[in-house]
């Protein structure tokens, strides 16, 4: 069967959350972003915009962090999509990110997951059965904060995302300026 006859192309944009701090007595949930995190959050939103990957829906971790890269990054676009905030991707394993995407709505084309290292590095490597240019051996190296990887497959729907069926279009950190 053809790419094409396997339904139409899908898209899961990974993205790990900015840079936090670490403030002394606050629980790891609660830590926020320190100010490079606030510097790269709008960064990683205007990256994406730039590239035409804009979500239909954010699936995004509860952890203070996490929220924080959404709003920053959500704010760079006209009008963002929905959002849902998961309780479970919060130090969510690769294969609790997977059950989370696989439950996507079948109209969603574009799905962006805003999560933690090290589930939504595995993920990626999980699901990548190969990578455009050096993006596949990059993302073993290190998948920094801030970072957005783009894998891209063809399904009728969510639920048959499976291990090795996409392809890892692009890895890219976008960094804001210091000021």
């Amino acid at each position: 069967m053809s790419a094409a006859g396997a339904g139409p192309l899908r898209r899961l944009v990974v993205l790990r959350h900015a840079k936090s701090a670490w403030p002394e007595g606050v629980p790891d949930h609660e830590r926020p972003l320190g100010p490079r995190g606030r510097r790269d959050a709008p960064a990683a939103g205007r990256a994406l915009a730039e590239a035409d990957l804009l979500p239909d829906l954010a699936l995004c971790s509860t952890a203070l962090r996490a929220r924080q890269t959404w709003d920053l990054a959500a704010a760079q676009w006209g009008t963002p999509p929905p959002v849902r905030f998961e309780p479970g991707l919060y130090a969510a394993a690769a294969q609790d990110l997977l059950r989370a995407a696989r439950a996507t709505p079948p109209q969603v084309r574009t799905l962006l997951l805003i999560g933690h290292n090290p589930g939504l590095e595995d993920l990626v490597l999980t699901l990548a059965g190969d990578g455009v240019d050096d993006t596949l051996e990059r993302l073993r190296v290190k998948f920094p904060t801030s970072a957005i990887a783009v894998l891209t497959w063809y399904g009728r729907d969510w639920a048959a995302l499976a291990p090795g069926a996409a392809l890892l279009t692009s890895l890219t950190v976008p960094r804001g300026a210091k000021r």
